[in-house]
């Protein structure tokens, strides 16, 4: 069960302004931009990465449109593959025993959460669909993934729009991938960023109008809540939407939060979650994002545009065309905030 709201809490959930003004920080340019989604209005969400070690520079990023499909793009933003599917939501993606598997929530059915399984084709650059999965009751929006250090098994985190989080083991090494809910927790009210820290087994989740949590990600431990973050109109400004994560050695590195409000990404210092510094996407020959939903960052080689890393930004007002997803260096982001 959830813990009790901490005042710090309520007092931010209530100050938060109608229409936040939008605060000084500094500006990165993207440096691609991938194709369009095909249908109009609120389609593009939540993005992925997959860093091919061998060759960074044919690495993929997978994109959902929540009317449509997912989509893969390679690093120019070009896209590859298409796979239909009905109303999926946020998208993360884990190596489990020499395959790329992608997991989405699946808002197919409202009354009944599902999760949708792929392979990433990583030669073809395509996914291939293997099912959905009913996850519990109600209508499945946030997913992120987490790989347990001390046996490697997978498990999924499934926010439903009411806040309920339900956690999930998933296993594909059988002729048909199996799902199993292991444990439920719960937040008070609407969420859906999530991500987990694999280094540490911590799970941190987004819940829109309050602020930031962080859960015990083992299903063997404690459903309990702890306050990280408010939203306060200022550092981070309703809604808060999707969470990234840059590690840096065992327990160090930043968590990265779409302050969705004023068009800016926040970041925190780990492992103590303090304010370490926001900035906007824009000022360059590509269009900035603003109204970002779902985000991801991956660390490392992606070659020359990106050698410290890639920053993936969905972008909600892509006029005239219709949404799409931003890609930006993390060196160029870390110099901007001298971090």
């Amino acid at each position: 069960m959830r813990s009790a709201l901490p005042a710090l809490l309520l007092a931010g959930c209530a100050s938060i302004p109608a229409a936040a003004p939008l605060t000084e920080a500094p500006v990165v340019a993207a440096s691609a931009e991938t194709d369009p989604v095909d249908t109009a209005h609120d389609a593009a969400d939540d993005p992925a990465i997959w860093r091919n070690a061998k060759d960074p520079a044919k690495s993929l990023v997978i994109g959902t449109d929540k009317k449509a499909g997912i989509h893969v793009y390679d690093m120019a933003g070009k896209r590859v593959s298409f796979t239909p599917a009905a109303r999926l939501n946020n998208v993360d993606l884990r190596e489990v025993g020499g395959r790329v598997v992608a997991v989405a929530s699946d808002r197919a059915d409202v009354a009944q959460a599902h999760v949708a399984l792929f392979t990433l084709d990583t030669s073809a650059r395509r996914l291939v669909p293997m099912g959905r999965y009913p996850v519990g009751p109600g209508e499945a929006y946030g997913m992120c993934l987490w790989t347990r250090a001390k046996d490697k098994a997978l498990f999924g985190f499934v926010v439903l729009k009411d806040g309920r989080i339900d956690q999930v083991r998933i296993d594909v090494s059988g002729p048909s991938p199996t799902v199993t809910t292991v444990r439920s927790m719960k937040l008070g009210t609407q969420a859906e960023g999530c991500v987990v820290d694999d280094r540490t087994g911590t799970l941190y989740v987004a819940e829109e109008d309050v602020g930031l949590w962080r859960f015990a990600a083992d299903p063997a431990a404690p459903a309990t809540a702890t306050p990280i973050a408010r939203v306060d109109g200022k550092t981070l400004v309703a809604d808060a939407e999707g969470l990234a994560l840059a590690p840096k050695g065992r327990t160090g590195g930043y968590l990265v939060v779409s302050s969705q409000g004023d068009n800016a990404y926040t970041l925190y210092r780990l492992p103590a979650v303090t304010y370490a510094g926001r900035f906007r996407i824009g000022g360059g020959a590509i269009d900035g994002t603003s109204d970002t939903d779902g985000i991801e960052l991956a660390l490392g080689d992606f070659g020359p545009a990106y050698p410290q890393g890639l920053f993936v930004a969905q972008d909600g007002d892509n006029a005239p065309d219709t949404q799409n997803f931003k890609y930006v260096s993390w060196a160029k982001v870390k110099a901007a905030l001298g971090l």
